[in-house]
């Protein structure tokens, strides 16, 4: 089994900054990328930032130049480096990891999730 633990999460004014951090953890062949989603409350879940092992990112247009995604492949850990925060980034982030294993199938795991609020 595999387990990602997701942290950082919280309440911030608008303008300020906050690092989430999500560490995969159990039973891991290869992580081939890992990534950062979120959803408002009545929206659908959207892609924040991706990375690959290779370390190419990918980010949804509006989180531009504020977000930062990066990667310790040695702690198969994901980080999002979060600035300039508005109140429309406010909602549940999730981290997701696409593992691969020995046959090259690929597996989809998410975190359970957490709150970011951007609120004054």
């Amino acid at each position: 089994q595999v387990q990602l633990a997701e942290s950082g999460g919280g309440l911030v004014q608008p303008g300020g900054s906050l690092r989430l951090s999500c560490a995969a953890s159990g039973s891991i062949f290869s992580i081939n990328a890992m990534g950062w989603y979120r959803q408002a409350p009545g929206k659908q879940r959207e892609l924040v930032a991706t990375i690959t092992n290779g370390g190419s990112t990918n980010y949804e247009d509006s989180v531009k130049g504020r977000f930062t995604i990066s990667r310790d492949n040695a702690k198969n850990t994901v980080y999002l480096q979060m600035n300039s925060l508005k109140p429309e980034d406010t909602a549940v982030y999730y981290c997701n990891a696409l593992l691969g294993d020995p046959l090259g199938y690929q597996y989809s795991y998410w975190g359970q999730g957490t709150q970011v609020t951007v609120s004054s």
